[in-house]
């Protein structure tokens, strides 16, 4: 296992990104899924330049973005927008694309569950069909029901696998959101046994592993247990404290106005959050490095 880190929780430029995780000990990004945001040949240059690998990108589920949307264009949209995070992630050399199949923060449906389930499956089957062509591995997401009422747990994605069935597919298991949804945490890593392909880093809080009261050895014994050698990929995306204590979000936030695009911005309010500050980014980085890094060192 290794160290390694999404790229979307803070905008800025990838340079900025990399020197500051290289300098933590991580050793790869799981990058976000914007390929017209990122030159493959600079890119490239740029991980070389220090020492880190790309792990593999994943979706960023906003907007239009949704394999279960009711318009067939829409979904027809998706699909293309997920082999294109593919080809990023070929192009940089990744392992792994972690998927998110509806839209984040869509939490009503717009079908009968059946069409919508129906359209799942057909979608993620194409991209997965496409992805395995091309050597990359598929990770379905659950994420929790605050954010999607479709695939929100390990039994719903175990079925999904099934279901599209192609072998290229597995799970990106994402604490933080199972341990909202599941009964008991570690019984559903181990559920996903061989079918782990990508592994999400938050604690029960959305903060740094080590500030929360997930039980981490465990959880990284277990993952040994199943025999998982990926990424470790950090995903702290805490709220903001916007009362008066926290000199109202101040504390955390980038002083406004925030230079971010209008999908990306989004994004982020729809994680509860905004653009966060250097200085609060990098001691989640480094709160995570602190808490993972010594319980992996063996592995």
């Amino acid at each position: 296992m290794h160290l390694s880190t999404h790229t979307w929780m803070r905008p800025e430029p990838l340079d900025s990104m990399l020197k500051r995780v290289s300098s933590l000990g991580y050793t790869s990004i799981e990058l976000a899924g914007e390929p017209g945001r990122y030159s493959i040949t600079e890119t490239k240059a740029l991980l070389e330049k220090y020492n880190i690998s790309c792990w593999g990108s994943v979706t960023i589920m906003y907007g239009s973005r949704d394999l279960a949307a009711a318009d067939p264009a829409q979904r027809e949209a998706t699909v293309g927008y997920m082999k294109s995070v593919v080809d990023l992630s070929v192009g940089l050399g990744g392992k792994i694309v972690t998927v998110v199949p509806c839209t984040v923060g869509k939490l009503h449906p717009t079908a009968s569950p059946q069409e919508e389930w129906k359209w799942v499956v057909q979608g993620v089957r194409e991209v997965a069909l496409y992805a395995a062509e091309r050597g990359i591995r598929i990770a379905l997401e659950p994420l929790n029901r605050f954010e999607t009422y479709l695939i929100t747990n390990i039994s719903q994605v175990m079925q999904l696998i099934e279901e599209a069935n192609v072998s290229n597919l597995g799970v990106a298991f994402d604490p933080f959101h199972m341990n909202i949804e599941e009964p008991d945490l570690i019984a559903a890593l181990r559920r996903c046994g061989d079918k782990l392909f990508d592994f999400h880093l938050g604690d029960n809080n959305r903060l740094s592993p080590g500030d929360g009261n997930l039980d981490w050895p465990l959880i990284i014994q277990t993952l040994r247990d199943i025999g998982y050698k990926g990424g470790l990929a950090h995903e702290a995306m805490p709220p903001i404290d916007r009362t008066p204590r926290n000199g109202f979000g101040a504390k955390q936030l980038e002083a406004e106005p925030w230079d971010v695009d209008e999908g990306t911005l989004q994004f982020l309010k729809d994680h509860a959050s905004g653009v966060l500050n250097e200085g609060y980014y990098t001691h989640l980085l480094t709160r995570t490095a602190e808490t993972i890094l010594p319980l992996i060192s063996t592995s």
